[in-house]
């Protein structure tokens, strides 16, 4: 007869061999993050990361050193698939678990990013024929050098009519797919013409783990207009430019749904990470929207803040109704049965990055260096000593355009209120502000327009900045919850690959589960609500001035730049 402990330590080494593991893996703006997630409970247990060699090609294209012009954006898509070779292998490594104990693997992807490929898949910038033209390569999602396309795109639906259009808050914004492909029909028409489909890089990764080119629902609703299984119609985009009448056929494609299995991992790649072929390979999505049911936010005016370099508002609603300056609602955008909403700011810490990086002096630098802090905490900390409105400044935060609710890549960003003795932190702290302004502006639009916001949910880096987030639940007066791991899309990827696989019957089940929060560690102080209220409504007649065509200045500014570089 075993002794007792024996008999306990073997059926704890049996449920630990019975374990089941799912790769999640979040593709964003500068590298690729791979996490080893346990189906059971979603504990993260291993990651690697890869960075991307050609990170974002923004001045230069890489491969010829040609200047690029304003507001492009570009990628290699040959680096995603090195964080396959890389980042997935490193975690397994890391997680010290067999590959075979893996059943799924996810990815998720910022959007709208456009990869032009011809018919088995090979990104055009291949091609040796194409390599050196720009436009062969990914648009990324902040390539906002389809601007003046997006204008003629939303001036000619305005006039036409089109009853897509309200989906989105009545505008649709430069990063999307369609003002991206009149772009490259335009400028590039060798490219466009040669090119097989405009793929969105979250379904092309899927193409190359499963062999497979399935659609997820997700972009194709957010950025590929495809409202109620119609895309908008072949004379609306004549009446772009005759020839571009063929759009639909370069974007269309079999729509999987969110947490569907695309296929099973090729032998190929296989390969290239260390798993066992034929597991499950879910459906593509975006890096958004996996964040909520990671966030156990899958429920009704549950609001999601992936705040990073920028900041994408996510959330549920059980009717559709028009929100101006949304991002788009799509029916089971985020999880099925329910109507999701999107809404976003197109620049958060590339802001305050900007900031550190251009206007602040070295004096600071060596302050925070002697005090052990990074650069960003010192400023934090120096500007959580100032009284609201102490250093009479309102900035707008659209320094890289405005997603949401003006959704108009040719705004600027903007700073009032200052004099000769506006210190460095005075100017941070106004930033800090203008971000959380420009968050409260798209909460009271969605509460106007009857889909109001119950709980908001961060997630991503920022969150890490205790006073950042507690203003934002003053200016915002809402209870601010976060997410309880530093992986939030890795792991809700997982989660859908645990529901690919088979492990739960759907996404709301699975995020349950593996799902991690933690509840309303910020609520609103109604003092300093009072106080930002008067800031807030500087920040409101600023935005509407300058926004919505009372000053077109901004617009003016970035044409004359354009031309000078031309």
């Amino acid at each position: 007869m075993a002794r007792p402990g024996v008999q306990t330590g073997e059926l704890q080494r049996k449920a630990i061999m019975a374990e089941k593991y799912v790769i999640g893996v979040d593709y964003g703006t500068l590298s690729g993050r791979a996490v080893v997630v346990r189906v059971s409970d979603g504990e993260a247990i291993g990651s690697g990361v890869y960075e991307y060699p050609h990170a974002v090609m923004d001045t230069t294209l890489a491969s010829s050193g040609a200047v690029l012009g304003p507001d492009w954006a570009l990628q290699d898509a040959n680096d995603y698939v090195d964080v396959l070779k890389h980042a997935v292998p490193a975690a397994l490594l890391e997680a010290g678990i067999s590959s075979a104990d893996v059943i799924g693997i996810a990815t998720d992807f910022t959007a709208c990013t456009m990869v032009p490929v011809i018919e088995d898949g090979t990104p055009m910038s291949n091609l040796a024929e194409y390599k050196n033209n720009p436009h062969a390569y990914v648009k990324l999602w902040k390539h906002h050098a389809a601007q003046p396309h997006a204008d003629r795109i939303n001036e000619l639906a305005r006039a036409r009519g089109e009853d897509w259009l309200a989906r989105y808050g009545g505008q649709i914004s430069s990063e999307w797919e369609l003002a991206k492909g009149l772009q490259l029909f335009e400028e590039a028409p060798e490219v466009y013409n040669a090119m097989y489909k405009f793929v969105e890089a979250a379904d092309w990764i899927i193409w190359q783990l499963c062999g497979t080119y399935v659609r997820n629902a997700c972009t194709a609703g957010y950025k590929g207009n495809l409202q109620d299984g119609q895309y908008p119609s072949k004379e609306y985009f004549a009446a772009l430019n005759p020839a571009f009448d063929n759009f639909e056929e370069k974007i269309s494609h079999t729509i999987g749904q969110l947490g569907e299995r695309a296929g099973g991992l090729s032998e190929q790649a296989s390969q290239w990470t260390g798993l066992p072929v034929g597991i499950a390979v879910a459906v593509g999505n975006v890096d958004a929207h996996v964040t909520a049911p990671a966030a156990k936010a899958t429920q009704a005016g549950q609001m999601v803040a992936i705040m990073g370099t920028s900041t994408c508002h996510v959330m549920n609603h059980d009717s559709i109704t028009e929100v101006p300056g949304m991002c788009g609602v799509v029916n089971g955008g985020i999880v099925s049965g329910l109507y999701g909403y999107e809404a976003g700011q197109s620049g958060v810490g590339d802001i305050f990055a900007w900031y550190v990086n251009n206007q602040v002096p070295q004096k600071y630098f060596d302050d925070a260096k002697a005090a052990g802090k990074s650069i960003h905490q010192h400023l934090t900390d120096l500007a959580a000593k100032q009284a609201i409105g102490a250093h009479g400044l309102v900035a707008l935060d659209w320094h890289s355009g405005n997603r949401s609710v003006l959704v108009d890549h040719e705004l600027s960003g903007l700073l009032i209120g200052a004099t000769l003795t506006t210190s460095t932190e005075e100017i941070y702290r106004a930033l800090l502000e203008s971000t959380a302004f420009g968050t409260r502006m798209i909460v009271d639009t969605f509460a106007k327009s009857g889909v109001p916001v119950k709980e908001f949910i961060v997630a991503g880096g920022l969150l890490k900045n205790a006073f950042l987030m507690q203003m934002y639940s003053d200016v915002t007066r809402l209870p601010i919850s976060t997410i309880d791991t530093d992986q939030g899309p890795a792991l809700g990827s997982a989660v859908h690959a645990a529901v690919a696989a088979g492990e739960y019957p759907d996404v709301n089940s699975a995020a349950e589960a593996m799902g991690k929060v933690n509840k309303h560690i910020y609520l609103p102080n109604e003092d300093r609500a009072r106080e930002y209220d008067k800031l807030y409504s500087e920040y409101a007649e600023l935005h509407d001035y300058f926004g919505r065509g009372t000053n077109n200045v901004m617009k003016r500014l970035k044409k004359l730049k354009r031309e000078v570089a031309e």
